[in-house]
Formats: C-alpha cells, structure tokens, sequence
C-alpha cells in the first residue's frame, strides 16, 4: 500500500505564510531531507493557510482540526486506503513554530483523547494526566508533534527584561512596567522564590491587586501599567510575528485589537495549564509514541555580554526566548543556537531564515532526524516503495 508521511506547519501568533521562509522555502528543504531518508514513502508538506492569531485558543484549534481532517481524508481517497481510520496510509507530523506548536500539542492531544473541541469548550485539555488517552485508533494519525520555539512553559524572563533595559533608562521604572507580567513571563518563578527567601535575588514586583470592578470593566481587567506592557512586550514577544513595541496611541485606539489578541496568548498566563499540556503531550509519547520535541533558540557569539543588574538577577547566563523545564520528564528539548541574533526575539523570528540564523542547516538537519526517528516503524516498513518521480 502506497503511504504518505504529511508535514503539516503552522505559523505563530501574527505569523502568516512566510513563517517558514520565502514560498515556504525551510517546509519544502526538510520535506525534501525527509524523503530522501524515507525512500519507502512519499512526503508532502504543506502549510496551514494564514489565521487570525486573536480570540479563543480552541476555536482556532477546532478550524485547524477540520481542515486538517478534509487534507487527510483527500490523500486517503488518493492512496485508495481501504480502511483509513484503522489502517490509514497517511501519517502526520505536526510542525509549529511558537505559538502554532501549542496549536499542534492541542490537536494531538484533541485527536487521540477522541474528544471534540466546539466553541463553547473553555477547557483547553479535556482529559486529566494519567487517564488512558486512546485505544490507538487516532485518525488523522499524529506520529509526531515538532516545534520550534514554542514557550510551553512560558516566556523567558530576559526576553522582556533585556528589551527594558535598553528602552528605559531608569530600571526602577523597566521594574515598575514589567510588573504586571509575573504569571506570563516567570511562570512559577514567584512560587519557587517564595520557597526560597535566603539569599533571594531581586524579583519582579508583585501583580498588582485586582482593581475595582468598575474599573475592570473600562479595561476588560487590565491595568493601563499592565496593558502598556503586555501590548509592547507579550504581544510583540509571546508568541512571535510582531517586529516592534505599539506606542501609547496606537495602544489607545487599537484596544480592541489588542483585547482580542492577548486573549489568544492568554494561555500563556495559567501555568498548571501550561504543564499539563505539556504532561499529556509526554504521556502521549509514552503510550502511543507520538513524537515530541521542542527546538528552542539560545543566543551565541553575537549576544551582548555586559552585566546588566536586572538582566543578571532575572535570567541568569542563558539567554533563551522560552522558559526551560527544570525537570527532564518534559518532551525532548534541542537548542538552536543562533550566532548572530543579537536578543531573544530576533532569534525567534529569525529561526528560517538561513541569512540570519547561521545555525540553519543544523535545524534543518536536527527537525529531519527526529522525523526521521520518529516514522521508521512497523508502518513505514510495510510501505511499498514510493514511485520515482
């Protein structure tokens, strides 16, 4: 039977169709490393149409989940599968960049818990860690989640806290704005440190209180301290895409807009959400092996190497867009080191293109043979060679 590995990728919060390069140029290079070490089955890759990163995670989830499901079904029709949903012909790896790999882990998870995700469903996860996801039967087939960069336990403190240093000269003000962040960008830094008061390192600031409701309701419950930020940094540093901080006036009229956007990145404030995604995704990897591995970029030789009191206390040595896991029962986590980014953002937005990541090739290489690893099976085996083309 004639067996086709999809690779499906999906773009980041204000990404679009040039996510992966120029005409999807890092797709086509990888689908092209991929079939040449997969000889026995035809690869296709194909990029998820360009989709407005705003309101709810899981209604973009369910869109994504339906056309992926018509993708599928058209290459079964075409392979002439006899029974795709117990033997498909057809086997996906799943390939996002920031937050399109969040997208990804929801999908997967999504599809082998067999639980429908609908407009109404405010529960991102709908199965518990520990509870049998699937008898196997996943249709479309997930054999593999691959992510680049995504933050799947939040963002990196230094991603904010080296741009406030250079956008304020005063760090008890870079203090004061970044403030409001705690949840997003230290995900449980807080909780660790309340754990550890000797020798405490100086910290972000607490959230502040939540205002009155009158006031909550002016500013859908942001805080003008805590919208200016995260419009400038976690809308422009979440999850990837926006090149540059918004000003206080386009802050001013575009509210809407920006309402509508953080509630998208919104998923990046609740941490126990953020590792349980995270378990189930290794869960699923243990029980089904759906591959699961997250390159993230870390800055090389061009990083700046001055002591910044704020900067060194936050972030320590390493400066990385995504906050690391501190335990080892996280999926696989690669890093992508860039020499020539010069902040974690540039790094991030920067991953694809072999001009300004000189560490392309070796992403190129590190995404194939993971695919690689991840879809030489049992399946692959029993595939009849793909015709020459």
């Amino acid at each position: 039977m004639k067996k086709t590995i999809l690779l499906c990728f999906i773009h980041g919060f204000k990404g679009g169709d040039d996510t992966f390069g120029e005409k999807s140029e890092f797709a086509l290079h990888l689908a092209a490393l991929v079939g040449a070490a997969l000889p026995k089955v035809s690869v296709r890759a194909v990029t998820y149409p360009r989709y407005e990163t705003r309101g709810d995670l899981h209604e973009c989830v369910a869109r994504f989940r339906d056309w992926l499901l018509n993708k599928v079904i058209d290459l079964e029709v075409a392979n002439g599968t006899p029974s795709p949903t117990v033997d498909p012909s057809v086997r996906t790896i799943l390939i996002g960049h920031s937050m399109g790999g969040i997208v990804a882990a929801e999908t997967a998870i999504s599809i082998a818990s067999e639980t429908p995700i609908t407009q109404d469903d405010r529960s991102s996860i709908a199965v518990n860690v520990g509870e049998p996801l699937t008898n196997g039967l996943m249709f479309p087939y997930i054999q593999g989640v691959l992510t680049f960069d995504t933050p799947f336990l939040g963002i990196s403190p230094g991603v904010v806290a080296h741009g406030a240093e250079g956008h304020y000269n005063n760090a008890a003000a870079a203090f004061t704005q970044l403030s409001g962040l705690s949840n997003i960008f230290w995900g449980n830094y807080n909780e660790a440190a309340a754990k550890n008061n000797a020798n405490k390192p100086a910290a972000p600031l607490p959230a502040p209180e939540p205002a009155p409701e009158s006031k909550r309701r002016e500013s859908n419950g942001w805080g003008w301290g805590r919208i200016a930020v995260m419009t400038g940094a976690a809308g422009a540093l979440a999850a990837g895409g926006v090149a540059a901080y918004m000003n206080r006036d386009q802050l001013t009229t575009g509210w809407t807009w920006v309402s509508s956007h953080l509630e998208f990145v919104g998923c990046l404030a609740r941490g126990a959400e953020l590792r349980q995604r995270v378990s189930l995704m290794v869960q699923l990897n243990k029980e089904l092996e759906v591959g699961f591995a997250n390159l993230y970029t870390r800055l090389g030789r061009a990083a700046s190497s001055k002591q910044v009191s704020m900067v060194g206390t936050v972030m320590g040595n390493e400066r990385t867009f995504c906050n690391l896991p501190a335990r080892k029962d996280a999926g696989l986590w690669i890093e992508a080191v860039n020499d020539k980014a010069k902040d974690e953002t540039g790094a991030h937005m920067a991953m694809f293109e072999p001009k300004e990541n000189p560490g392309y090739r070796k992403l190129s290489e590190d995404a194939k043979n993971l695919i690689v690893k991840w879809s030489r099976n049992e399946w692959y085996e029993a595939s009849t060679r793909a015709p020459i083309k």
